[in-house]
């Protein structure tokens, strides 16, 4: 099958032509086009699924030939420079590929629906067929050039699609952050490429590899610094675009965009971009063990930073994406550690089941507005959510299992690939798996955190409306759900939490609830006055969505059912021709790996030890269970009709002992890091933002001032020069003739007495 990769080249451009023929379309016959928008679609869905077969076939290839292909053309030659173009087909990008079509199929079909009545409904096409397109470029790239055109392309996709309503200040806002975030890792990346292209004259992989192999081998110093260095820089770009600490900070704020480019950005293409970065250059990071301990410790840090964000976010969007940064820890942690195979068996399950999660969200955010109108501070707001699982009960069971996936359940997809890196960590460091597995109970928290505050108990919106009141004695959402938004986000105030005193306190269920700012019955009127909708049907109540947006949830429920099954390690001993014991790979992912992992000169016959992975997979679940149980416990309304007697409530005018108090200021402090993003955007724009506009101020002034001063001041003197002589001369021939004669004197008589001296 050797035409197969002869024509692999084709994979990048397949979806290409939707967004060409979009664009000739609304310049050439822009009403037609606009009539007949929703025909793209098929066109759309249709191409990538050209893809996925292309891909699927690749893998199979790779799986029964073992081997890596690779075609080059030579684009320019000169002297001792040459430049040339490929395509590179190995297990990673086959694994990407079939990664990144089918999840754009997904949101392709689940977009129709999604956005049918956007006026951007085709510019949404367009622009998620060319983010494939660039996606693919990006997987299949044959060197360092093409591996940053591509990323730059990723990088203005995620610019567009993020911005994607720039009539919005806060999507504006945080397309200009995410781009100005990423542009600090692509310049890393470019002078990482450009440092390396100055050692081994080459931008191919493999020469790439090979040198920097003999290179260090030589116990050369300057080499070693500044191969480190380079691959730092690399590191570095990846860091950005997968959302790492310290640069994750544009994440969060990227769920301005609509919620299936979020679901498409979360799961296979921007910030999946940088681990597949890291999985590329691993042969070279592995070489240079300061690197690969630097992956491995901004992983773990990032792991427990989005783990610790994520607790207590009330936008349903902006806690899965806290949740993202943490999962994407997992995976840096483990190609840090030396684990190929887990990172990416780790990207593929999570891949699947945050898909799922954000089409859900996306699904609730869509029936929310129908009582809330279009007010995504108020339809993504998980306080003004609960009881939907009566009114959604399809998309509640699809986000339960999401959730449960995430939070590593068995049999479930994501179970397999964390445990396998929980397990990883240990061998490796005791303090980051110990780490590792606090943040798997904090991740069961949070992500149930999520799914009770929004399908169980009562509907708050109505709830609260009911009770007639502005202020209510009975407060439903504990302390991590509280409703009051307008925190301190531009100064510190943990100051706050260590002045207080030992006999004061806070108090979880407060007498004075806030309410909602308006009426339901007022919120409902936004929807039906927006003009792009030609529904005349008022909903009191969230409704399920339409089966074009179910269908991909469901098939995506299939996915995190049974895709982790491809990566379980089924091993076989067997007796070879010299009667030595081997071991056999049974599993899918390790066959379809295995020309990777030989690369990397990595043992791929280890076998799986059932009796060792039992005993922490145990351990692993109970830590998740323990998790789920303080969840239910805290956000589980089991007091609900508890209301009139105020018995939750009272628990608060309890006297407690300094202990409780001492808790209390703990969790609070807990509380306002998570809520205010640890103050790292705090910090960011006091130190960078601010202190930037100083500076701009400063130079300001000094240029206009100081440098233009100077220089206008020679002109303005020689203007107060000219207009005093003018005023003396008056134009009269006598004043003229007295300032000459005055002129001669005032001369002779200096040349008299300078004579006079002189004798």
């Amino acid at each position: 099958m050797e035409h197969i990769y002869q024509y692999s080249w084709i994979i990048p451009f397949i979806p290409l032509p939707i967004p060409i023929l979009i664009g000739m379309g609304l310049i050439l016959f822009p009403t037609t086009t606009k009539k007949l928008r929703r025909m793209w679609a098929f066109p759309s869905v249709l191409l990538l699924s050209i893809v996925i077969l292309f891909s699927a076939e690749l893998s199979i290839q790779q799986i029964n030939s073992s081997s890596i292909y690779q075609y080059v053309w030579s684009w320019t030659i000169h002297n001792d420079f040459y430049l040339e173009l490929g395509y590179f087909v190995d297990p990673l990008s086959c694994i990407m590929s079939i990664l990144i079509t089918t999840v754009g199929i997904f949101v392709l079909l689940y977009s129709d629906n999604y956005m049918l009545h956007d006026k951007g409904y085709l510019r949404f096409f367009a622009y998620i067929s060319f983010f494939t397109t660039s996606m693919l470029g990006l997987v299949t790239s044959y060197n360092l050039i093409q591996i940053y055109i591509f990323w730059e392309l990723v990088g203005m996709c995620s610019y567009l699609l993020i911005g994607f309503w720039f009539t919005r200040p806060s999507a504006a806002n945080a397309c200009q952050k995410a781009f100005v975030t990423n542009r600090v890792g692509d310049f890393c990346l470019l002078l990482g490429i450009l440092g390396f292209y100055w050692i081994t004259g080459s931008f191919e992989f493999r020469d790439l590899f090979e040198i920097s192999k003999n290179l260090i081998s030589n116990n050369n110093e300057t080499h070693f610094l500044f191969f480190t260095l380079c691959a730092l820089l690399l590191f570095a770009g990846a860091v950005a675009k997968s959302a790492q600490f310290p640069l994750h900070v544009w994440l969060p704020d990227a769920m301005e965009g609509p919620t299936p480019i979020s679901a498409l950005i979360h799961a296979a293409t921007m910030v999946a971009a940088g681990i597949f970065l890291v999985a590329r250059f691993l042969p070279l990071f592995i070489v240079i063990p300061y690197i690969m301990n630097i992956i491995a410790l901004i992983g773990i840090i990032t792991v427990l930073l989005g783990a610790t964000l994520a607790l207590a976010q009330k936008d349903i969007k902006r806690g899965l994406a806290y949740s993202t940064m943490s999962q994407l820890g997992y995976m840096m942690l483990a190609l840090g550690m030396g684990s190929y195979r887990a990172a990416l068996f780790h990207l593929i399950t999570h891949a699947y089941s945050k898909a799922l999660l954000f089409l859900g969200s996306g699904s609730v955010i869509h029936s929310m507005e129908t009582l809330v109108g279009y007010s995504p501070e108020k339809s993504q707001n998980m306080v003004l959510m609960g009881g939907l699982t009566k009114h959604v009960p399809i998309t509640k069971t699809s986000f339960l299992l999401g959730t449960l996936s995430i939070c590593g359940i068995p049999p479930l997809a994501c179970f397999w690939s964390k445990d396998e890196i929980l397990n990883d960590s240990w061998l490796y460091s005791s303090i980051f798996a110990i780490i590792a597995c606090f943040t798997a109970g904090l991740t069961a928290f949070y992500m149930f955190r999520i799914y009770l505050l929004t399908f169980e108990g009562h509907l708050n919106v109505n709830f609260k409306n009911y009770s007639g009141k502005k202020s209510s004695s009975f407060y439903s959402i504990s302390l991590w759900g509280k409703e009051r938004q307008k925190m301190m986000k531009k100064r510190f105030c943990l100051f706050n939490f260590f002045i207080l005193k030992n006999n004061e306190r806070t108090y979880s269920f407060s007498e004075k609830g806030d309410g909602i700012y308006v009426n339901v019955r007022n919120l409902m009127c936004p929807f039906i006055t927006i003009k792009n909708f030609g529904t005349k049907n008022t909903f009191f109540y969230p409704h399920e969505s339409d089966n074009t947006m179910l269908f991909p949830m469901l098939i995506l429920v299939l996915f995190t059912l049974f895709v982790g099954y491809i990566g379980i390690s089924f091993n076989q001993l067997n007796l070879n021709l010299n009667k030595e014991t081997e071991t056999i790979d049974l599993d899918i992912l390790s066959k379809l790996l295995t020309p990777s992992i030989n690369l990397l000169h990595q043992n791929s016959n280890h076998f799986f030890d059932w009796y060792e992975f039992l005993p922490n997979a145990i351990f692993s679940v109970s830590i998740t269970f323990l998790g789920i149980s303080i969840a239910s416990y805290l956000y589980k309304p089991f007091y609900s009709s508890l209301q009139n007697f105020k018995l939750i409530n009272s628990f608060s005018r309890l006297r407690r002992g300094s202990k409780e108090i001492f808790w209390d200021k703990r969790i609070y402090f807990i509380y306002y890091w998570s809520y205010n993003r640890g103050y790292i955007d705090s910090f960011y724009e006091i130190s960078l933002i601010q202190g930037i506009r100083k500076l701009t101020e400063l130079t300001h002034f000094f240029d206009r001032r100081i440098i233009d001063g100077i220089t206008n001041g020679f002109g303005i003197s020689s203007l107060f020069v000219g207009e005093g002589v003018r005023y003396i001369g008056g134009g009269r021939i006598s004043s003229y003739l007295l300032l000459y004669v005055s002129y001669v004197l005032i001369f002779l008589f200096i040349f008299y007495f300078s004579f006079f001296y002189i004798i």
